[in-house]
């Protein structure tokens, strides 16, 4: 080897000691974790009071105020609609065929539309109520969360016992198996055949 590669080599490595030495004196750091972000916590579920024997005081088409107690002693269907919800619409005329039907055995169906004023007046005219209807928005909304369950949309019916107390409700469009339940287990309860926490069961059953 030459005397100028051999200076060469012995600079070279002096030079990449150097920078090892250098290299050695300054610790690497590890690039720090972000912490990761805390869930935001789920909202609770509504908590709504259960109102054993509901009582509040509703204007019907022709805007006369109407007390829930007027139909004490009758087993009540307490039916939530609007003239847009469709099957609301289709409920109808099985509630009209249910109240004539039943009228005379202690059943009281009463339409409660959660609707404006106005729009259930103009439906009045075709439908051809045979029941009493109310009308009421936010108040309305106020009676079918007494039962308990968060009104979120319809239909939805509340059964009343004759002495006023709350028995149970059904989500959804009723039929006539649904409304033939109800009149068994409603009857039977009148008759004293079962108690009310049976009663209760048989409805949740629908």
């Amino acid at each position: 080897m030459s005397r100028v590669m051999l200076i060469f080599a012995t600079a070279l490595v002096a030079l990449l000691a150097g920078a090892l030495f250098y290299a050695a004196r300054f610790p690497v750091t590890a690039p720090t974790a972000q912490t990761p972000t805390a869930a935001a916590p789920m909202a609770a579920p509504k908590a709504l009071e259960v109102v054993t024997h509901p009582a509040f005081t509703l204007p019907d088409i022709t805007g006369t105020e109407r007390d829930f107690s007027e139909w004490q002693g009758k087993n009540r269907l307490l039916n939530f609609w609007a003239t847009w919800c469709a099957p609301c619409r289709r409920e109808i005329p099985l509630l009209k065929d249910f109240q004539e039907e039943q009228a005379g055995n202690g059943f009281q169906v009463i339409g409660i539309a959660v609707d404006y004023p106005e729009a259930v007046a103009a439906y009045d005219e075709t439908a051809d109520f045979n029941y009493p209807v109310l009308v009421g928005e936010q108040d309305a909304m106020a009676v079918a969360e007494s039962s308990g369950i968060e009104f979120i949309g319809m239909p939805f019916t509340m059964f009343v016992a004759a002495d006023g107390e709350y028995l149970g409700a059904f989500i959804g469009e009723l039929h006539k198996v649904h409304l033939d339940k109800v009149v068994d287990v409603m009857t039977r309860l009148d008759r004293g055949e079962i108690e009310k926490d049976e009663a209760r069961t048989g409805l949740d059953a629908l």
